[in-house]
């Protein structure tokens, strides 16, 4: 039986690390997983969590899982300039560091950021060659903070934004839709795409959360890609509601009116209500019902072309069950699963006077935009 779902994972991803402090496991370099940074977030535990359920539960089963080839020079050439390239191997072959913010790497890092960009760029390749109906990429390290010459927020390559071009170079592909939910901005994939009209990038995300105090409403392109980029900015504690109205009043307009021919989902699960770098107060089903509404945009614009890259989540406790929620979801499977967090979750929405003001808010945009 053909499954029409794939799941693009390399265990090579989850061997990112950061460089500086002192491990033991140092000392068997290369054929053990290196320890993170003790307090660092992103960890590669939360994302290997989402495997190991996947696994426990059978959906790994009914899903397509395989690995896929890394990203080659050429394919991030397109994205990246050969200065910042070249300096982030140099350091990675030597002991890692820190080339921009918020974003240390270790030794090897380059490889496997290579790797990790090798797998969004194949999940969508293989979603163009109609192999799959859909695809859900592991990628680790994130991308939707890289700037094409600086590394950002635990963001080291433009995962997304180097499948993009790669498939356009490939398969001329014309039209492609970005929605990030990630709850930080996708300032990376925004800022590569900006001057742009055959991306729509669209993200989602925390009012200031980060990069910090950025909200973005006034920032829709600029050039040819006047009018290309939609910001929506949503207020701490918003919860399941500001969501599901931001898709409904705003996201599925912009799609409709671009008529996509593939969408793609910087997935974060880091809205979810326990992360440490958010108030957003997600739970699974938010996660379920997200992926429910740009499956129904997939189908009704690009026949149901869909890919979707991992980029945060910190709740290793949580993120499983969200992106469980998104990968059965895309594969039109119910395997069980109870989330524990759910009744809290629910327990924990914002009150009317909060859903209001966020409603109206979204209503006024939508009606600078689409009136």
């Amino acid at each position: 039986m053909n499954k029409k779902t794939a799941f693009f994972h390399d265990e090579k991803c989850l061997w990112h690390t950061t460089s500086g402090g002192f491990s033991l496991i140092a000392h068997v370099e290369g054929w053990v997983q290196p320890s993170s940074n003790a307090g660092l977030a992103e960890s590669p535990e939360s994302k290997r969590r989402i495997v190991s359920l996947l696994q426990v539960s059978g959906l790994a089963d009914k899903l397509d899982f395989r690995s896929a080839d890394a990203a080659t020079d050429e394919d991030l050439n397109r994205i990246h300039p050969s200065s910042y390239l070249d300096e982030f191997k140099a350091r990675s072959d030597d002991n890692g560091g820190e080339i921009g913010p918020y974003a240390p790497f270790g030794k090897g890092s380059y490889e496997i950021a290579k790797q990790s960009a090798g797998l969004a760029l194949h999940a969508v390749d293989n979603v163009l060659l109609g192999n799959y109906k859909n695809a859900y990429a592991m990628s680790r390290p994130p991308g939707h903070h890289c700037l094409a010459d600086m590394p950002m927020g635990f963001c080291l390559l433009a995962n997304i934004p180097i499948a993009i071009e790669a498939a356009k170079k490939k398969h001329g592909i014309e039209r492609v839709a970005v929605i990030d939910w990630d709850v930080h901005h996708g300032n990376g994939t925004q800022s590569i795409f900006y001057n742009r009209k055959d991306v729509l990038t669209i993200s989602l995300h925390q009012e200031g959360c980060f990069p910090p105090g950025y909200s973005g409403t006034e920032d829709h392109g600029e050039g040819e890609g006047e009018g290309y980029n939609l910001n929506i900015p949503l207020l701490p504690g918003g919860g399941h509601d500001a969501y599901e109205y931001a898709m409904d009043t705003l996201v599925a307009p912009a799609i409709d009116q671009f008529k996509p021919e593939l969408i793609i989902v910087a997935s974060g699960f880091d809205a979810n209500m326990v992360d440490p770098l958010s108030r957003m107060l997600l739970h699974s089903n938010s996660f379920k019902m997200l992926t429910e509404k740009v499956m129904t945009m997939a189908d009704k614009h690009c026949d149901g072309k869909l890919v979707i890259v991992h980029e945060g989540g910190y709740a290793e406790s949580k993120v499983p069950f969200c992106g469980h929620a998104v990968i059965e979801t895309m594969a039109g499977e119910d395997q069980g699963v109870v989330d524990p967090y759910i009744e809290m979750g629910k327990a924990w929405q914002p009150n009317v006077r909060v859903r209001t003001l966020q409603r109206q808010i979204l209503d006024e945009q939508a009606d600078k935009l689409f009136s």
